[in-house]
């Protein structure tokens, strides 16, 4: 964006009145070259992304400490890299304050400290009162080394560096892009942040901020601690960790399966009868006979079969015919006991007991001893979770074995390959029967009345 001679934005030298603006350039320029470059079709956009570039200071107004971008003819200049945040800056507010003594020796209109850096100076020489000669003389210097260079090169700098603040001490009520969020600065320290003096003062001069942390004295590393790392770098390796392609197939495939049933990408077929007047659907749900679409649907996963109730009913059906249909009774029972009230819970606990786990149970199912074990001991306190973990092996043993025999089943492959009616035959037969029975009970009627006439 900043070489002019390979197509960036055009930098040029202004005149003004009595005076020359050096190394400028306008706001509606670099919108343009963002639009042309990024291909960016909305200017909105591009003065967004204009205002953010502004907002970490690699290009600043020169005449106004917010920075922000305007699509106007408001003069910009580039920031030198040396005051780039990429450099990883932490200026100490020593620094701050040789910025701003600095400023107030130099008597020119546009080096005037602002309101609230005027505030800021006279915070800053109270914190700093013992060492305030120090900095003076700092300043002194500085000034003195600005004096011996070229009038331009001089009104560069200086509206750097007061950018450079206004990035790291920013205007009140402006976002501070550097500072750090509270939650990052508990853990490690960023390796990347590196406190370093803007000016050179020396690291002595700085352990007399008022706000300079004292370094704490560095503990050697014992084994307990060794141990600790190590016992959390195993846990570490043990995570089950998926690589990212991986994710990105799965969540496409899910995507992909159930593509056909999200009404917002595939319309739904029939029709919502709330927004249109065809009430088929509503026939549909009404049947005993589940859709093709949603009998597909049960195959996705066993989770799927279960929560349609159509799915439950199919599935007990060819539990009995097998005659195991204990395992889904007992599932369901369950689930319906974590909805009882809690005046009903021990009642349904012990019924629970009785009819599927006691001693000579009519509907016995076949848990594992340790699952036993475990069930039997919450019975003695029981609560809506006292079957938790024989539910969770039932569970288990239906999705392995039950439900794979029940996908491979007649009864199974019987509904998937059902054909499906058409949409308009079905909405022509509705309008038929409709049109049936409003004949039919008008000639009832009419000839009731002509019995009773008769007679």
């Amino acid at each position: 964006m900043q070489d002019d001679k390979t197509g960036g934005v055009p930098i040029r030298t202004v005149k003004s009145f009595l005076s020359k603006i050096p190394s400028v350039v306008t706001g509606t320029d670099i919108v343009q070259w963002l639009m042309k470059n990024l291909s960016i079709e909305d200017p909105v956009e591009a003065i967004h992304l204009g205002s953010l570039i502004a907002a970490q200071g690699y290009v600043f107004p020169i005449s106004d400490h917010v920075l922000s971008m305007k699509d106007d003819g408001t003069f910009y200049r580039f920031q030198a890299p040396y005051f780039w945040p990429s450099n990883c800056w932490e200026p100490e507010n020593t620094d701050y304050a040789i910025y701003l003594c600095k400023r107030t020796m130099q008597n020119k209109a546009r080096l005037e400290l602002a309101d609230y850096e005027s505030e800021n100076l006279a915070r800053l020489q109270r914190a700093f009162a013992r060492k305030w000669e120090f900095i003076f003389m700092q300043a002194e210097a500085q000034v003195k080394i600005d004096r011996k260079k070229d009038k331009t090169e001089r009104k560069i700098l200086d509206s750097q560096e007061r950018a450079f603040w206004d990035v790291h001490r920013p205007v009140p009520g402006c976002v501070n892009t550097t500072e750090m969020d509270i939650r990052k600065c508990r853990r490690l320290k960023n390796p990347q942040k590196v406190k370093k003096s803007v000016y050179g003062v020396t690291e002595e001069s700085q352990s007399q901020s008022p706000v300079h942390i004292p370094s704490q004295p560095v503990r050697k590393t014992t084994k307990e601690d060794i141990r600790k790392q190590i016992t959390f770098l195993n846990a570490q390796i043990d995570r089950h960790c998926l690589k990212m392609s991986k994710v990105a197939e799965s969540l496409i495939a899910y995507t992909e399966q159930y593509v056909e049933y999200d009404p917002m990408i595939t319309p739904a077929e029939p029709s919502n009868p709330w927004i249109s007047d065809d009430v088929t659907l509503w026939d549909i749900e009404m049947s005993k006979e589940p859709s093709q679409q949603r009998v597909k649907r049960w195959g996705f996963s066993f989770d799927e079969m279960l929560k349609d109730q159509v799915g439950r009913d199919q599935f007990l059906r060819f539990l009995e015919s097998e005659f195991s249909s204990e395992n889904l009774r007992f599932w369901l029972a369950v689930q319906d006991l974590k909805k009882q009230p809690l005046q009903d819970v021990a009642k349904r606990v012990e019924e629970i007991w009785q009819e599927f786990l006691s001693p000579g149970a009519p509907s016995a199912i076949n848990l594992d001893s340790h699952s036993y074990e475990i069930t039997s001991q919450n019975v003695k306190d029981g609560g809506r979770y006292t079957y938790e973990d024989a539910q969770e092996h039932i569970y288990k043993l239906m999705k392995s074995d039950s439900y794979a025999r029940f996908l491979r089943s007649n009864a199974y492959q019987d509904l998937l390959l059902a054909k499906k009616k058409p949409e308009s035959e079905q909405g022509r037969r509705t309008s038929l029967e409709k049109f049936t029975r409003s004949v039919g009970k008008s000639l009832a009627g009419k000839r009731l009345t002509g019995l009773m006439q008769s007679s």
